[in-house]
């Protein structure tokens, strides 16, 4: 995997997971779900990467 799209997305994660720690923290149920959404399109990503990848090798 491309080093600099893996850090992007490792890092969109982090940023989702942020969102979604905040939302619960404060009751705030729409950012808990952007922030899980967030991370579900990072670690499909990663898969779709990790595969392209794969299939590359």
């Amino acid at each position: 995997m491309a080093a600099g799209k893996k850090v992007k997305n490792v890092a969109k994660k982090a940023k989702g997971q942020v969102k979604e720690t905040t939302g619960q923290v404060v009751g705030n149920e729409s950012l808990e779900a952007k922030g899980a959404r967030e991370q579900m399109a990072a670690d499909a990503k990663q898969t779709m990467q990790k595969a392209k990848d794969t299939v590359k090798h």
